[in-house]
């Protein structure tokens, strides 16, 4: 059975622009802030416990600095966030609106991106997290809806490895590039489930398949809703041209585009599959009913005959030959065994069962 989906909280009308509402379920007093600032030779990472310690990097000043923030119910400190490093209302309430379309957007002196990162549960049920990224010069802030990413392994590349060399726009790649990887490992695994599927299907059909396949289809669709507005995204960066996101980083812009591209195409790919499967399935259950019809018809078509010779020998006459005869009865079942023989070994010749 389909399991229900947690909906978002709407805003209440008549609001102004740019009021800061968390729309989502997640509960929380304070939200968990860390910082990286790395450079090519220093790593310091932190624990943000206020917001007030954090300041703006000087666009001249070398390094990069990653703040994160996990649990979009702190709005205040969304909104402090946004005030110390000059993000607009508007930018926060997209960030706080868990069912905001995935975009991208240039302004003055950052670029802002909002996506989903999905996860599939063993239990076959999608869930789907807010991830939001405001990039500047030399500066990245991540808003996530609650802990545990797939971020954590940048961060151990961050300490050990050549992420340190690049600028805060690479910083920004690597992110959305895990977030797409996380897209190829979900539909790996519905591929992985449609061959269970097919092979269930083709073995033993029953009602709770349709019910699968009804219920991939509906996360399919969740993850058209996800992935397609990403392509536009990345593909609106890469005509930003020069500016926040450096020349030399937009090709790796262009090399996720096209990832986003093979994991559409195999989205597409695989809705057919589905297609096909719920074809499948009315095919099995079709031929499962003929079968059954099948089988009552020759069972009926046996005994048509057996019941004339017993309605015959049933009807109320005094008169009748064979009543009376010694042997009748033995002989009687012996015309309707026979006849019943007959037609059996009739029908194994024709192959109708």
């Amino acid at each position: 059975m389909r399991k229900k989906k947690n909906r978002a909280k709407r805003k209440a009308p008549g609001l102004p622009p740019g009021a800061l509402i968390y729309t989502g379920n997640q509960t929380g007093e304070k939200a968990n802030i860390t910082a990286i600032q790395y450079s090519h030779d220093t790593c310091n990472e932190y624990p943000v416990k206020s917001v007030d310690a954090l300041k703006k990097p000087d666009p001249e000043a070398d390094g990069v600095l990653w703040v994160n923030l996990d649990g979009l119910y702190d709005v205040e400190s969304i909104s402090e966030i946004g005030k110390t490093f000059g993000i607009h209302n508007l930018i926060l309430e997209d960030i706080l609106n868990i069912e905001h379309r995935p975009k991208a957007e240039e302004f003055d002196d950052f670029l802002f991106f909002t996506l989903k990162m999905l996860d599939y549960a063993q239990d076959g049920t999608i869930t789907s997290e807010q991830v939001s990224i405001v990039l500047g010069k030399n500066y990245l802030i991540s808003f996530q809806e609650r802990p545990g990413d797939v971020f954590d392994p940048i961060r151990e590349r961050i300490r050990t490895g050549k992420v340190r060399e690049k600028k805060a726009d690479y910083l920004s790649y690597i992110l959305l590039d895990a977030v797409v990887d996380r897209y190829y490992l979900i539909i790996d695994q519905m591929a992985t489930k449609m061959e269970d599927l097919e092979n269930q299907i083709i073995q033993d059909t029953k009602d709770e398949m349709m019910f699968e396949i009804q219920e991939m289809k509906t996360h399919m669709v969740e993850l058209r809703r996800s992935i397609y507005p990403l392509r536009e995204a990345v593909g609106y960066i890469e005509k930003c041209g020069d500016g926040i996101v450096n020349r030399g980083t937009l090709r790796y812009f262009h090399d996720l585009y096209d990832h986003i591209i093979q994991v559409i195409d195999q989205l597409d790919s695989y809705r057919e599959v589905l297609g096909s499967l719920q074809d499948l399935f009315h095919s099995m259950v079709s031929n499962k009913m003929n079968n059954i019809m099948k089988v009552l018809t020759i069972m009926a078509s046996i005994f048509i005959p057996l019941t004339f010779v017993a309605g015959i020998y049933g009807m109320n006459f005094e008169h009748m030959p064979e009543l009376h005869y010694k042997y009748g009865y033995i002989l009687a079942w012996g015309v309707m065994v026979v006849m019943a023989l007959g037609m059996i070994w009739y029908f194994r010749k024709k192959k109708w069962f």
